[in-house]
């Protein structure tokens, strides 16, 4: 979902059509200035990015005439709304129905778009798409990967749901494991003090993070019955870091930076949650951190 930052930008992901009609979305981090008047998009989000980072693209907001749902101009893209900007149109897909209408709400106030009954036209878009979840046709999906956009088939794909839906439970092929919630966070390292993205796993005993979605071996793995606390980090302001969560151990506190404030609560939750789940009632956590890894 967009969120303001501490700037009083909006900012959040999306997947954008760099290369008009050519039906390749590419995953990039935008930011909405509403007092410099602009869209930008970067790479990743600059605060992950090497200082004096340049973005990859931008859009006056004065070159914007309309933002609307384009679901039927692109029926196989998911989420999928355009930007009408003079003679060009940029089509972008949002992580879900209400990420869209969220962007498509933020875009038209930047620019001042007024159109009639414009709140209930995408209200009820927004219920038919709803009750057609089901019959969804989206072949590819793109993602950042180590800092590289990748674009993949979907139904090659199984984890990328699991961190939109930390309750549901499902297993990872050859593995016993079951996974509860799983995707990209950045982490602060141990040693340097450098932040890096890194894919993140949350199982029923563990939590383990990897250079990326396609490795098998993980940097670390944290056992649940070692972690004491997770909790929205205290020293974001301090760290200049938005969606700031810590997971706190016997050894050591990981500083963790989600995507979006929901994407920080719902970690926060389903990590949680998954301690209280193996504690069980009246038992103390007792433990051996084990580490993978140095300086990670």
């Amino acid at each position: 979902m967009p969120y303001v930052d501490r700037q009083n930008r909006i900012c959040g992901f999306l997947d954008i059509e760099e290369l008009e009609n050519s039906g390749k979305f590419l995953r990039r981090y935008f930011i909405l200035d509403t007092q410099q008047g602009s869209l930008v998009w970067y790479m990743d989000n600059p605060q992950n990015l090497p200082v004096g980072a340049k973005h990859v693209g931008s859009l006056s907001l004065t070159y914007i005439s309309k933002v609307s749902d384009a679901t039927k101009q692109r029926p196989k893209a998911e989420y999928c709304f355009v930007i009408n900007a003079g003679m060009r149109k940029f089509f972008l897909q949002a992580n879900d129905q209400q990420d869209l209408v969220e962007w498509v709400n933020a875009l038209n106030n930047a620019t001042k778009i007024t159109v009639p009954k414009s709140s209930d036209a995408v209200h009820s878009e927004s219920q038919r798409l709803a009750s057609n979840g089901n019959k969804k046709q989206v072949p590819y999906k793109t993602e950042i990967i180590a800092g590289v956009a990748v674009v993949t088939q979907t139904q090659k794909v199984g984890l990328r749901k699991a961190q939109n839906h930390p309750p549901y439970l499902h297993s990872r092929a050859g593995q016993d494991q079951t996974i509860i919630k799983a995707g990209y966070c950045v982490k602060q390292g141990a040693l340097m003090k450098n932040w890096k993205r890194r894919y993140f796993v949350l199982e029923q005993n563990s939590m383990s993070y990897f250079k990326s979605d396609l490795e098998k071996d993980p940097l670390r793995i944290i056992l649940l019955k070692e972690v004491h606390k997770v909790q929205d980090c205290k020293h974001g302001e301090i760290m200049l870091r938005d969606n700031l969560f810590e997971v706190v151990t016997t050894s050591r506190t990981f500083y963790v930076q989600a995507d979006s404030p929901e994407e920080m609560h719902s970690w926060i939750k389903a990590i949680s949650g998954a301690i209280v789940a193996q504690r069980g009632p009246g038992r103390r956590y007792t433990g051996i951190f084990l580490i993978l890894g140095i300086g990670e």
